[in-house]
This record gives C-alpha cells, structure tokens and sequence, in this order.
C-alpha cells in the first residue's frame, strides 16, 4: 500500500507527450494498485461491516505515505438540498519544488450519509490553485452532485492560488508556480492521478465498500482535465463530463495575445476598442441573419454552421463616419483578425477559428475579452488580461517573467512575437522536460481514437457554448469531427457526444437554456445504456443574461454535433417541439 503514493512523482516525470503517465511505478500494474487501494483494510484494522465513522478516519488511512488529513468532520443536512456528509480535508505529497517554494497537493472529499455507491472527481476551473467545495457543481446542473448522493473529492492540483483579498496584485502571482516543473506537471494531470487512490480509500474506509461507478466532471480548465483523463487514465473513470474543455489550453492563451493586439488596432485603450453597444450592434446582426435557420425566429442562432456562412462582418462596416448603426473599417478588420484566429508570419494557424453567434455581445464575452473588473465590481474596471500571466508562466519554456499589474500585462501581450514567443509553448529544456502542450494537452488530442476508454466501456459527454469567449467551440467541434472521421460516427458516438449550446458563453450563461443535466445524462448512458440523442436544457432563473422578453418557461434541446434543432411544431417555448436532425 505505501507503494501507491511512493511512486507518484517517479511515474509522472517520467511520462512524456509519446508515454503518458499512468498511477503505477514502473515494474508494477495499475490494477495492483488499485486493487491496493481498495484493500486498504489490509494495512490497517479492519473497518468492520458497516465502515468507520467520520472521526476515525485520519488513522484509518494513516498509512498512506505522503498523507496529512488536516480536518475530518460530520456535517449537518443544509438548505441547499445538501445531505449529512463527512468532511475530510488534507494535504498530500508535500515537498520543496526547485523553485525554493512549498507545494502540496490540498483536497477535500464530502462522504454523503446516504451514498449512491457513486465517486465523482470534481475537477475545477481556472489556474486551480484553491480546494473548492466538493459539490459537484458544474454551472449548468439543477441539482449538485453531492446533493444526489455521490462521494465528491476535490482538489487544487497541487499549488497555491492568488491571494483573493489582492487580485490586482495577484494577477501574475496566481501563475508563479509555473517556475516548479512538477507543479506544472500536477497542474496538468499528474495530481488527479495522485488524488485518486486517497478518494478510493476514504470511500473504502467509511463505507465499507467501493463505488460501484466512478466519473469525473468540470468545466473550462476542468473540461481539459476530464478529456485528459480520458486518455491518460482511461482505466479509473467509467464515465466523464467534459464542459467548455480547454484541451488545446496554451494555444488558446496564445489567442490572448493575438486579441490584445487586434483590438489595439481600434484604440490603444482595448476597453474602447468595442463599446457594450459594438457588441451587441454585432450579435444583434447574427441573430437576425442566422436566426430562422432552425424554422424558428426565437432569439436563438440553432445552425451554428451554416450561420458562419450567412452572416457577413463586411455587412456592419460603416459606409461613411462611425455612428451606433455600424462599424468602423479599424472594428471591422480588428474583429475579422480575432476571429481568424492567431497567425504567425507565415500563415501558420497557431490555434483555430472562432464562430459568430448570439451570445458575444453579453457582459461575460465582454469580461474575457475587452475588460475585466475586480473587487469591488462596480468601481474598479481593468482591462481584461486574464490568461496573460498563464501564458508567461505556465505555457512558455523557459517561464517569462511579468510584473502582475493590468498594465505589465497587456503591455506583455501587446509585445508577444507570433514567431518568436508562440513556439515555446511546445519547448523544452534541462529543467522543463515536458512541453506545456505536453503537460496541458491530451496526447492524442490532434488524432483522437478515445482506444482505452472505449475499450472498457467508458463514456464521455461534452458540452461547450457557442459564444464561448474563452475556448472556441470550433476547437471541440473539430475534436469530434477527427474522432467520426477516425472511427466512424457510430463508432465515435458509442465512446464520445459533444453538445454545443447556442448562445452561451463560458460554461454558463449568455442568452442560451443553460441549465441541462448533463451529469444524469452521462450517468444513464454508463448505467443503463442510454445513449443520449439530446439533452433538454432550459432558462436559469439565475442567468442575468436572458433578454427580457424571453419565456422563462423556455426550454430547448441540445442536440449532439453534427445534429441541429429543429423547429417541428407545437409550443414554442417547448423542447419538446423540436427534433435533433442532421442539417
């Protein structure tokens, strides 16, 4: 058993973009160790029948080397549909990267008193950094997963956050940790590897017994870590829910750059190179062009495709001086160059497209792209710079120093050389062995075939917004045309859906039904052999981006790509009305 965490870091330097990692040390199987896992009772006294009480088990799982349980606690039923559970929060793996600095891995797992016999790792957003709540929360869900019944870990990937009493001075040094080498290899996969057998050995302890189904979800950054998982450690999850994945995650930081320097064409205040009334001037046009394209003129752009062919920017370009009707020839080219995608001076597309859609004239596109805020929201706008210190720290080798101020930021952005700076996100050298693309990205991202997950039964449900500001949707809809193409589509969708969401932006939000249960439906798919031809979504109450004359009763289907809704007849606001059908 001590096996198990011994060899954590050994098996992840090791891996390279050719060998992934895996949870197992050279001259010893994953099943070995798994099996471990779950005979921990082996190690120490027997937990009896009925497993061990919340209070018991730090010694329980004392012999797990690397382990420090900080807190174990009974928590009571809350108002928020959340059952009795058992709180349990550590570190693990603590160490000294070679950067000087403290590194552990920090989690928490929620063990509901009435248990499904279902495990979810909750994998989370952004850089990581914080041990968030083990809900299960994805944005888009009704109903949590803990609230259903699952055991539910969580982690921070193994580094420290930013400080958030400081986020202005915090912008850079939330990415520090990409000086350590491990840390950015923890960050990109290897620290769910590690946290894996401890959420199985708790679950083991307290219960007496393993889950009968293990599955991962998260969005954006969490997206990316459950399509890596997906190939990495095919073996562990028999089902993943993969939202807005930023799989290609370097490249699309190298976007940032390319869009700073797009809108700085317009005003070198970004802030003021598109106005709140540009933007919706912009996706007010893609509606109205795109909108009857599903047999229904409902505010919703349902033919995302076809859409991108009927909808002309040229068609916005002012005739004469710029007024609130049009755009300036400057806007016009400066905003065709960001949805171009990054180029370097040869030509060479350094990540992909991006589509019009109805949602990116909604304040969360804006907040990515133009300008930010930060606490308190409504006094202090800053231009947006959010990924700039990623892309300094994280994904370029050697990591590129960056003062944390809005200003060094935009300035580092501004100054990015397409040819110089954008190749070092696929570099190495003596210290950083492994690419960020390596570290950040699935090894078969570029020639997907999903072998191993297939091979066992796994299944994967993907879900990304159409007006997603962040990763574009054309990158995960590119993904799922190599896999048909590599498998077939019958084949392909036996292991893999991916669902676009019209109108919403990143993970959640923008004028879109954005509240779908995802989860349950990957949960039937793996369980009884569902396979899902659309998932029903309707409005959030909490989305203060629906247009005010939207139903709130609205609801819609999201159909898996290539397939798009159709109006059939019937209620308007109605899923049911519609049909999933292959344009």
């Amino acid at each position: 058993m001590r096996q198990i965490l011994s060899c954590y870091h050994r098996t992840s330097a090791a891996a390279s973009p050719g060998r992934p990692g895996r949870l197992g040390c050279r001259h010893q199987g994953l099943l070995a160790l798994l099996a471990a896992a779950a005979g921990l009772a082996g190690c120490a006294a027997g937990p009896g029948p009925a497993g061990l009480p919340c209070a018991e088990l730090p010694g329980a799982v004392s012999s797990l080397p690397g382990l420090r349980v900080t807190q174990s606690s009974a928590m009571p039923a809350d108002d928020k549909g959340h059952p009795a559970h058992c709180l349990v929060q550590g570190q693990l793996g603590e160490r000294t990267g070679v950067d000087g600095k403290r590194y552990a891995i920090g989690f928490e797992m929620r063990l509901p008193q009435a248990w499904n016999k279902r495990f979810l790792h909750q994998v989370n957003g952004g850089n990581d950094g914080v041990v968030k709540p083990a809900l299960g929360d994805m944005g888009v869900l009704a109903t949590d997963a803990l609230a259903r019944g699952f055991a539910v870990v969580s982690s921070d990937s193994g580094h420290p956050g930013e400080d958030p009493a400081n986020a202005a001075a915090g912008l850079a040094r939330g990415n520090l940790f990409g000086l350590d080498p491990q840390a950015r290899r923890d960050y990109g996969y290897s620290a769910n590897a590690a946290v894996w057998p401890v959420a199985q050995a708790l679950i083991q302890r307290h219960y007496g017994e393993k889950p009968q189904r293990n599955y991962m979800a998260g969005c954006s950054n969490g997206g990316r870590h459950a399509m890596v998982a997906a190939e990495r450690y095919p073996e562990l999850y028999d089902g993943l829910l993969a939202g807005a994945p930023g799989f290609n995650l370097p490249k699309a930081a190298v976007q940032h750059a390319w869009d700073i320097q797009s809108w700085k064409l317009v005003d070198p205040d970004i802030r003021r190179a598109f106005s709140p009334a540009d933007m919706k001037l912009v996706a007010d046009q893609v509606v109205a062009r795109c909108d009857s394209l599903d047999l229904l003129v409902d505010g919703i752009v349902g033919d995302l495709k076809r859409c991108q062919s009927v909808f002309k920017l040229a068609d916005l370009q002012c005739g004469g001086a710029k007024n609130d009707t049009c755009l300036s020839a400057t806007q016009v080219q400066a905003l065709g160059r960001s949805f171009a995608g990054p180029r370097n001076s040869r030509g060479e597309s350094l990540y992909t497209d991006w589509s019009f859609d109805g949602g990116i004239g909604a304040g969360g596109w804006r907040s990515w792209k133009l300008e930010s805020t930060i606490p308190p929201w409504d006094r202090n706008p800053i231009i947006a710079t959010m990924g700039a210190g990623s892309l300094a720290y994280i994904f370029t080798t050697p990591p590129t120093r960056v003062a944390g101020t809005p200003a060094a930021l935009v300035d580092y952005l501004a100054r990015f050389d397409f040819d110089r700076d954008a190749p070092r996100i696929h570099a190495t050298d003596p210290v950083f062995k492994e690419s960020a693309m390596a570290v950040m990205s699935p090894p078969e991202a570029a020639d997907p075939t999903l072998a191993a997950l297939a091979k066992r039964g796994g299944k994967m449900i993907v879900y990304h917004g159409s007006s997603d500001p962040v990763f574009s949707v054309n990158d995960t809809l590119a993904w799922a045309e190599r896999l048909q193409h590599k498998l077939g589509p019958l084949a392909a969708g036996a292991v893999a859906r991916v669902f676009p969401v019209p109108g919403m932006g990143h993970c959640a939000g923008g004028p879109a039904t954005d509240q779908f249960d995802a989860l349950g439906a990957l949960v039937a798919w793996v369980e009884e052999g569902k396979a899902p031809d659309r998932i029903d979504a309707r409005v959030n109450p909490g989305n203060r981006e629906l247009p005010a004359t939207w139903s709130k009763q609205r609801s819609r289907p999201l159909c898996p790509w290539p397939q798009v809704a159709r109006y059939a007849g019937g209620d308007v606001e109605a899923a049911s009305s519609f049909r999933c059908a292959t344009p």
